[in-house]
């Protein structure tokens, strides 16, 4: 059994070929997406006793990308690093609102439906099930300590001025800087990241959080890929998470950081970097890490001074909720 499902996951299917947009749709309403969007997402299954996780993505036009991972999906069971994961491509069902996956000798077949993966073998027989899961941060609508600077809670407090705010989602959009100015101190963000299924790399779902404006922890529609410096949760030219934990678009994701900043002596020699821990959906993706300088983009220089909070425009809508910060 283990032998076919790896033969599956090994398959490639060849995909028509869509014509280039001249600007990939942006989707912020789970209401108003494609088809493609029911079938995306996180899908988890026993074989052998084993247990496999499958993440899903939708490329437009009815095309698909798919990603196993022994143990379960990444964060969550799963086992191995990058390089254990098995990637594959799908394409639409004739007549149906699902991804087909086939073997190279037609032998495994799998469709994908949006509630499972059904995987069957040549003659239709069933081999193995694998069931949507939803994750949801544990850290989603933290609600903020005593001591903590609210930012934006959306009930009336919005700390970020010329703000816009998301009638629909009640957040803020991108493209803001905080008034408050900060050093040492914990951090929470809750972010949504556009559904883009014909875009591609730093065009998807693209935004970034500056803390002090000068050091970035990227935000990116990156689920389901290797997790780079450049993706969701990467410290740019810095460090890659350990764990790419981006959820699927259109899903309510979280940060949580404690940061120190820099220090410099009484002549404003930097002393010591600033170093960062990061949570993302709850998984330490970084932790202690050095931040040698500044991030490419970021809107101030290194300096001994406090800094705001900057949620970056990079021409992409993402949408921003519960940002509250506690001093060290």
């Amino acid at each position: 059994m283990r032998h076919l499902l790896t033969a599956l996951l090994f398959a490639t299917v060849v995909h028509a070929q869509q014509p280039a947009a001249p600007k990939p749709k942006a989707f912020i309403d789970p209401a108003q997406t494609d088809d493609d969007f029911a079938i995306q997402g996180e899908y988890v299954g026993e074989i052998d006793g084993k247990t496999y996780g499958v993440q899903i993505w939708a490329q437009g036009g009815g095309n698909f990308g798919g990603g196993r991972g022994r143990g379960g999906v990444r964060g969550a069971g799963w086992v191995g690093d990058r390089s254990t994961i098995t990637r594959v491509v799908g394409t639409p069902a004739a007549g149906e609102k699902t991804a087909a996956f086939t073997s190279p000798d037609g032998s495994i077949k799998a469709e994908v439906n949006g509630a499972s993966i059904l995987v069957n073998n040549a003659d239709g027989l069933k081999i193995m099930e694998l069931n949507r899961t939803n994750r949801e941060s544990p850290t989603l609508g933290a609600p903020p300590p005593e001591n903590a600077v609210v930012l934006f809670d959306g009930k009336g407090v919005n700390r970020f001025p010329n703000s816009r705010v998301d009638e629909k989602t009640v957040a803020l959009m991108e493209g803001i800087t905080s008034e408050d100015t900060f050093g040492d101190c914990s951090l929470h963000v809750e972010f949504l990241l556009p559904y883009m299924p014909d875009a591609r790399g730093q065009g998807r779902g693209n935004s970034g959080l500056y803390l002090q404006g000068r050091y970035e922890v990227q935000m990116l529609d990156s689920f389901a890929l290797e997790g780079k410096d450049n993706e969701c949760g990467g410290l740019y030219k810095i460090a890659a998470p350990k764990v790419n934990m981006c959820l699927p678009p259109l899903t309510w994701q979280t940060y949580d950081i404690d940061f120190t900043a820099a220090r410099y002596d009484a002549g404003g020699q930097k002393t010591a970097n600033a170093k960062i821990t990061v949570k993302h959906n709850g998984v330490v993706i970084h932790e202690n890490q050095e931040l040698p300088g500044a991030t490419t983009s970021a809107p101030n220089k290194e300096a001994p001074t406090p800094g705001p909070v900057y949620l970056q425009n990079h021409g992409n809508p993402v949408r921003y909720r519960n940002i509250w910060v506690v001093k060290k």
